[in-house]
């Protein structure tokens, strides 16, 4: 009885020596997910580079060559249509979103970006965007028009502005549309069911050799973007 008993406690500790190697060797193999860019401080951003894709994504051009998708960090806004991305309808204050951040961006007299220190998984640039000094996203917040992620993700090493957008959401209260979490989710079963019947054109397939580039890593590409002629720095 004793040597059986001893057997399993070998057994068992056998087991947690090979989940504790699997899981190391898991993550020795994770790509490399540092900001290469700035990060921590305030850089300026060139109005006329800055294209904006939804209620929380912007694309900055600092050239024809180095383009940077930014994710605002703080806030998770209702979608627009992005059928690439699995979201064929937009969702309602989708657009509403959209428009109000490029409101906010044709007034601006001074834009800049905080960094933080990694990029998120598919390899775009995590950040606040600030204009004439005031954080966009808490912005979106006091407008109803985004929810607050900084409860569920934290505060990506930005504590300031992350409590500033945990403090306007509190003082917003319950927005009017459902969480862009749950939309995404029923939206990719929809796009699912609609390519079944020839809706919607087959998904792209990856790039191979790629290095962590699945299938939204490869949707999430920044699309082609030329600002107006102008001289245009390093990207910072």
């Amino acid at each position: 009885m004793r040597r059986a008993y001893s057997s399993r406690r070998l057994g068992s500790a056998w087991l947690l020596m090979w989940v504790c190697f699997t899981a190391a060797a898991l993550k020795a193999d994770e790509p490399t997910r540092e900001q290469a860019r700035p990060h921590g401080v305030r850089v300026p951003v060139p109005n006329e580079a800055i294209r904006v894709d939804d209620g929380d994504t912007i694309v900055i051009a600092w050239s024809q060559t180095q383009v940077e998708t930014v994710r605002m960090l703080g806030i998770d806004a209702p979608e627009t249509q992005h059928v690439e991305h699995d979201v064929p309808f937009d969702q309602p204050f989708g657009p509403e979103a959209r428009a109000f951040v490029q409101g906010v961006l044709a007034v601006a007299e001074r834009v800049e970006l905080v960094r933080a220190a990694m990029l998120d998984t598919y390899g775009r640039t995590l950040g606040y965007v600030f204009v004439n000094g005031t954080n966009v996203s808490v912005l979106m917040l006091s407008a109803k028009l985004a929810v607050e992620t900084v409860s569920v993700f934290g505060d990506n090493g930005l504590p300031e502005p992350a409590a500033a957008c945990v403090a306007a959401a509190a003082a917003a209260g319950p927005v009017p549309f459902e969480s862009p979490y749950l939309y995404r989710k029923r939206m990719r079963e929809v796009a699912e069911r609609m390519r079944a019947d020839g809706l919607l054109p087959p998904k792209k397939q990856p790039a191979t050799g790629r290095t962590g580039a699945g299938p939204q890593a490869e949707n999430n590409r920044p699309r082609p973007f030329v600002p107006a002629a102008r001289s245009t720095p390093p990207a910072p």
